[in-house]
């Protein structure tokens, strides 16, 4: 009875909100949306009201509201919810903008929530094309800076960053599927997906590793959206030769080529997937087994880049004699970033050009086999 009339404590609402009490106790100090009753003096007691509040809180944010304009709304939601049950508005005034609060001093692992506003919101991001992927461990970031504050890309952005920085993967999930329904494969990839990617890793290089676990769900989240679009893609039923994707060997990133074999479903064209390090031997029997019309390689740094397995697989043709045919090379990443394409090979610039180039061959071949 006591709990009914005193509320539920911090750990217990933060259990139920899927966030950790650092968080909500940060909001109290920061945004003035605490509990409208503390009990035995200072220990603070949710009311279902309050309950209701920071359930519209952890909403709006996981959507991309700035905090104190989604705490601000989140007390009306209080302030209904008390009217309804009590006849009293319980609504409190908001604490000061972050902005016009000091700068705070750099908390210990634990309390990682309580910095987001400062940390997640000031970061550089970069657009991430295929060739220039930011992946977990990989401990420092390639590709061409841009400076694009966190600020002046996409709200989803901002909202799949919090959410990651939370540790929330319901809200992760959820940003992700919204986003690739709206926009598409390449657009939330481009602008909501790599530009996180690259926020949260900057992070943690910038903080002494103490975000890694960040960056490891996020990854794990868009690698699991990536492969869902691909699973409800509509299914390649065409007996064309299929696109094959490897990471070159000794190469761990598989994040963009798990892009690009999405864009490609839904485009309708056929992949194999190989993932990680495929050895060299393992490489060429998929190749001459397969038949690809395409073969797109990943390597992330130049110390990957197999530029005589390239050459290899550019120059294995197959098929029957007097037809004989060799599959396109795409040279994703930017370990292959320097001199210019072999015969047969090219190096796209982007996710787009990636896809784009796959389908011109596909129409190419098309148009050959008709006319």
């Amino acid at each position: 009875m006591a709990t009914t009339t005193h509320g539920i404590t911090t750990g217990a609402v933060a259990r139920r909100l899927g966030v950790s009490p650092t968080t909500v106790r940060s909001w109290d100090q920061r945004y003035g949306i605490g509990p409208a009753v503390r009990g035995d003096g200072r220990h603070r007691r949710w009311s279902p009201a309050d309950v209701a509040m920071l359930e519209e809180m952890c909403r709006l944010t996981s959507s991309g509201v700035p905090p104190a304009e989604a705490a601000r709304a989140a007390q009306r939601v209080r302030a209904g919810a008390g009217s309804e049950t009590t006849g009293e508005p319980t609504a409190r005034p908001v604490a000061p903008a972050l902005s016009a609060l000091p700068a705070a001093p750099v908390e210990p692992v634990g309390q990682v929530e309580q910095v987001e506003r400062e940390r997640v919101e000031q970061v550089p991001v970069e657009p991430l094309p295929l060739p220039a992927d930011r992946s977990p461990r990989s401990g420092r970031r390639t590709g061409p800076a841009s400076g694009l504050p966190l600020g002046d890309v996409r709200q989803e952005c901002r909202g799949l960053a919090r959410a990651a920085v939370r540790l929330d993967g319901p809200s992760m999930d959820r940003i992700l599927q919204e986003v690739l329904a709206q926009h598409g494969l390449v657009t939330a990839w481009e602008e909501v997906m790599a530009p996180t990617l690259h926020a949260v890793g900057r992070k943690w290089e910038s903080s002494d590793d103490r975000y890694v676990e960040v960056e490891h769900l996020l990854s794990w989240h868009v690698s699991t959206a990536l492969r869902r679009a691909v699973v409800a893609a509509p299914s390649a039923v065409s007996p064309a030769a299929p696109v094959v994707l490897a990471c070159v060997p000794a190469e761990q990133h598989t994040l963009p080529l798990e892009a690009l074999a999405a864009g490609l479903a839904e485009q309708g064209l056929p992949t194999r997937m190989f993932g990680a390090a495929v050895p060299a031997e393992a490489l060429d029997a998929a190749v001459r087994r397969l038949g690809p019309a395409a073969v797109a390689l990943w390597s992330q740094a130049r110390s990957t880049a197999n530029h005589a397995l390239a050459r290899h697989v550019a120059g294995t043709a197959f098929g029957v004699r007097g037809a004989r045919t060799a599959p396109l090379v795409l040279l994703a990443g930017p370990g292959w970033l320097g001199g210019r394409p072999g015969p047969g090979m090219v190096r796209p610039t982007g996710l787009r050009e990636a896809i784009d180039v796959i389908a011109r061959r596909y129409e190419n071949r098309a148009a050959a086999a008709g006319g």
